[in-house]
Formats: C-alpha cells, structure tokens, sequence
C-alpha cells in the first residue's frame, strides 16, 4: 500500500512535470496548452519513454475534466438565452451531426472496405468534435458569447446530446445482441423518455434544491463550502446522468443552467475553475498517453490520410452549413476548422463498438490514433485560418480604409473598435455624424460585422493609414485604443498632418495624462473616470445625499484631481501632491482638528 502511494505521487509528479515543461514550450511558440499537453502524454506514456502507465484508469477520472467544464458554460447560460438559442441547437447541431457522421462513415466504407455496420460504428462517433478542445479555445479567445462562439456552442451541445442515440444505433447494430442491449441498458424510445424526465428532475432539484442550498451557505459566508457545495453540484448531477447510463456532461450543463441566474454563479464559477483546468490538462495528457503509435507506424498512411480526409470532409460540410444560414464565409471556414477534429466521445463509442463485436481492437486503436492526431491539426488549422484573415499586405482580401466612395467627407475617424469605441462610435452615428471605424484585430472585425457594423483592418497610429481613411477630410479623430500605446511624437504628427480636425484620446490612466501633457490633444478622457464618477453619485444618491451636495463633492473632487495632476505634470512625479487625494483617515484627522477648536 505504501509502495502504491509512492509510485502515485511519482507518476503525478512526472505528469505535471512534462506537462509543464511543454505547455510552456508549446505556448512559447504560440501552439496552445491542448497540444502541449498531448505531446507530454505522448513521450511519457508507454509509446515513448514508458515513465507512467494506466491511461484508461487515469482517462476515466480525468473525464470529469469535461463534466465540470460544461458545468461551468451552464453557469453562463441562463434558461431564457438557452431557449433563444433552440434553432441553433437542434437545427445546426442536427445537421452538423447527421451530415459529417453520415460523410465520414461513407468515406471509410469506400476507403478501407469494412462492412457497413462497422463503417457506421466508426464514422458516426468521428462525426463528433472535441467539446474538449474548442470551449477553451471559444473562453480564452473571448468569442463563446459572440454569435460564432453561440453557433459553435450550439453544435457541441448537440453532439453531447447525441452521445444517447449514437449509443443505441452501436448497441443495436453490434453483434452480440445479448451484451451490447444489456450494456444500452433499454430500447432508445425508454432512454429519450428517461433522458427528457431526468433533465426535468435536474431542473427541479436546481430550483427547490441548490438555490435554498446556495442561499444558505451564503449567509453562513463560509467559503469553502461554496468549494464543496459546487463540487457536489458538479459530481452529483454527473453521479446520477451515470446511473440512468445518460451523458455525464450533459447533466453538469444542466446544473449549471440551473444556476446560471442566481447571484452565486460567479463564486461557483471562481471554485470551480482549477479543478476544471487541472483535469482537463490531465485528460489530454491521458489522450496523449493512450496514442498508439504502433499502430501509425504500421499504418502511417493511412492513419494521415484517414485523419486528412476527416478534417477536409468535416471542415467541408460545417463551411456548407455555415453558409446556408447566412454566415459570412471567412467565419464558416473558421467554424469548420474549429469543429474538423474527432472528440472525445469516439473512445467510449470506439470501445463500445468493440466490446459489441463490430470491430476489432486494432481497428479501434488505429482510429483512436486518427481522433488524437485530429485533435492535435487544430491548433495549427486555426493559425491557418487565422493568417487567412489577414489584410491585403499579407495575401488576402480583406478590405482597408479608403478615402475614396464610401468614406468620403467622415464626420469621424474612431480608431479602435473595443468596448470604449463602441460606445463612442454608436453615440456619434445616433446624432447623425458620418463615422469610419479602424481597428487592428481580425477577430474583433469579424464579430463586428455579425452584428451589423462596418470596421476596416488597419494600424490607425500609422499616418498613411489614417489619410487612406479620410482623416484629411474628418473633423474629427477619435482613438479609442486600450492599453497605453499612444505616445507624443505621434498625436504631434496627427496633427500636423491633419490640422482640420480635432483629436480625442482615451487616456489609460493618469500616468498616460501626464506623459501626453504636451501632445496636441482637444480632449482626453481616462477610461474608468467618469464611469468611477458616476457609480459614486450613484452610491451618495443611494445612501440619501441631496443633489446639492452631490454636486458639491463632485465638484470638489474634480478641481483637486486636475489641480492634484497638474502638480505631477510639472513634477513629473506621480507621488507628488498625494496629500491632496482624499482618503478616511485625513478626513478624520480634519474633523478631529474641528472639534477640538470647536
């Protein structure tokens, strides 16, 4: 027992050892953590250096990885937007899987001349993508609430509710009746019924249950039972999707939805994240572990034109699809790329159809290899897509700025099309001003344009750029650009360059203020200033305060603030005048001072 202990707490630290050395590595060079972490999986696993064992064991707890993070998108999707989303679902989901299921299984029926039965036992669960692999790629890139992420979103939740029929056309078509219908467990009609009544309880117990549960921990305001709380949720949900023989992750998503819309969903999201980031690092580590590359090394030609007609016919039929609905082509070709791997989900389908007699444990192994290197084009397939998207510089079409035709005579220039562009550039169309809209970032242009505005590619802090887009004729250059990127020389060149029009700066904080002091600037505005302004007349305003007297602190305020920065800008010391900033314990001391003169 002792030496079993041992030999876990080696085999973890080799684990995340590997792990973190080529993640970080795989990072460095912009190919992503999934990657990383199957290539570590990969070369400690038996193929390779043989340091740890066991990846089916490790892969059944590691597969709660993607119960908690369904979990987690559950959390961010109340009931009312996963109704508003149903079209989505069951119209692009259900086309996405019968299609590409259908495609792939033909194409290994006419490639490799298995039977039929065993050409559907495969090509339906490689119809499936990796839920895996794309949500994090979906929440790390910021697009999962955009309208492509909620089209990509909808296509995975429907392939995870179609792990239940898929499960019953494997069980019905292997040859052992008697093992496979004992495994299925009932006919598919009994296991809808189930699923639908299952799904139903789920919903009940969030409301009467987790809800009166929640809202007592939190008046308890203990933590960590927010932790184990949230970790039963998670778990038990799954537990009881496990013990009706349904989806795991299904039943964790519909925890989630059930939370979505109390004010506990943001604490559980924060508990649950390491957990989920861990296993599921550890699931792709266990994906890596379980590559066969005997079986490529057999079959390399195979493997890579199986795994390359796979990608190509996915990737063909998503753009298909994509396109009837109305998306613009360049945003289909990514959803395609992004959905083209295997999921998952083919291993436990894989294994299925092998413990039923359709195929045999070499087949399975070397189609389990063709779902892992699937997996592992991605990250490529998608730096791919993204150098397609590119400007015209570098090869494409995508249009610039032109002062010619459309843009003639701009009211406006707004360079960065972020939160804070948005709004500027929405307020300057409402009252009738003509605008041009520049920003930098692809993928920012492209969810603008889903949602109806027109932002051309460009680097607005180049001059030439800016006199392509009109700045010659605009009265008006707003740059809208986060972070701190602008520096003197250039807004000095603007406006030499532009004399006519006036230029508006969004200000990163006060050390942007002062390092800008003498740039020709008409207005500057730092991001958070007016919105702080504005939650504090909103506080006084809730804590009864009259209007007078909120307009008095506020006016205080401003006159020492631009006082208060006036003396740094001459000191070019942001610590100088810091006696000015009002803080409690100097108001304190001055009433102090009062009553005792008093």
């Amino acid at each position: 027992m002792e030496h079993e202990g041992a030999s876990m707490l080696r085999d973890g630290v080799l684990l995340l050892g590997f792990a973190l050395a080529f993640v970080l590595l795989f990072r460095r060079f912009g190919l992503g953590a999934t990657l990383g972490y199957l290539v570590a999986g990969a070369v400690v696993g038996p193929q390779v250096l043989g340091l740890v064992g066991d990846a089916e064991q490790m892969i059944h707890i590691a597969e709660l990885g993607i119960v908690m993070l369904l979990f987690v998108v559950g959390l961010e999707l109340d009931p009312s937007r996963l109704w508003r989303m149903k079209t989505a679902i069951f119209g692009l989901g259900f086309a996405q899987v019968a299609a590409c299921g259908l495609a792939v299984s033909a194409v290994i029926y006419f490639a490799a001349s298995y039977p039929l039965a065993a050409a559907l036992a495969i090509g339906l669960p490689l119809g499936l993508s990796s839920t895996a692999q794309v949500l994090p790629m979906l929440q790390s890139s910021g697009r999962l609430r955009t309208p492509f992420g909620e089209r990509a979103f909808a296509i995975l939740l429907f392939q995870d509710l179609s792990i239940i029929p898929l499960i019953t056309i494997v069980a019905a078509m292997s040859a052992d009746q008697a093992g496979a219908g004992a495994e299925a467990g009932m006919p598919g009609w009994q296991l809808a019924l189930v699923t639908l009544a299952t799904i139903g309880g789920l919903i009940a117990a969030g409301r009467f249950v987790l809800r009166p549960l929640f809202r007592l921990i939190g008046h308890l305001n203990e933590r960590e039972m927010f932790v184990v709380a949230g970790l039963f949720t998670v778990l038990g949900s799954a537990w009881v999707m496990e013990w009706l023989g349904l989806s795991t992750a299904l039943g964790a998503f519909i925890a989630g939805v059930m939370l979505a819309s109390t004010p506990y969903r943001h604490e559980l999201e924060a508990d649950i994240e390491p957990f989920r980031s861990i296993l599921l690092g550890l699931f792709f580590l266990a994906v890596g572990m379980m590559l066969d590359l005997n079986a490529i090394a057999e079959n390399p030609l195979f493997v890579i034109m199986m795994a390359v007609a796979l990608i190509a016919v996915k990737s063909a039929i998503i753009l298909g699809i994509g396109l009837a609905v109305g998306m613009a082509w360049r945003s289909a070709l990514a959803l395609g790329l992004l959905l083209s791997q295997g999921g998952e989900f083919g291993f436990v389908l894989f294994t299925q159809a092998r413990e039923g007699g359709l195929i045999s444990s070499e087949v399975a192994s070397l189609f389990g290899a063709i779902v892992t290197l699937s997996m592992a084009t991605t990250p490529f397939l998608m730096m791919a897509a993204s150098r397609m998207r590119q400007p015209a510089s570098k090869g494409s079409k995508r249009e610039g700025p032109s002062s010619r035709g459309r843009n003639d005579g701009a009211g406006a220039l707004v360079i960065g099309f972020g939160r804070f562009g948005q709004t500027v550039a929405q307020l300057l169309v409402a009252a009738g001003v003509r605008v041009t809209l520049v920003d930098s970032d692809v993928e920012q242009i492209d969810v603008a344009q889903e949602f109806g505005s027109k932002v051309y590619y460009g680097d607005g802090t180049r001059l030439d750029l800016l006199r392509q887009a009109g700045a010659g004729e605009a009265n008006l250059i707003v740059f809208a650009i986060d972070r701190d990127q602008l520096e003197p020389e250039l807004l000095h060149g603007v406006k030499e360059a532009f004399p006519g029009a006036g230029i508006y700066v969004r200000a990163f904080d006060r050390r942007t203020l002062i390092k800008l002091s003498d740039a020709p600037i008409d207005h500057s505005v730092r991001e958070v200033m007016e919105s702080a302004v504005a939650m504090g007349r909103a506080a006084l305003d809730g804590l009864g305060v009259s209007l007078t007297e909120i307009d008095r602190a506020e006016s205080i305020y401003r006159e020492r603030d631009q006082e208060r920065l006036k003396m740094q800008t001459d000191a070019g010391d942001l610590r100088a005048a810091k006696d000015m900033i009002f803080t409690q314990q100097a108001a304190d001391s001055e009433a102090m001072g009062r009553d005792e003169a008093g």
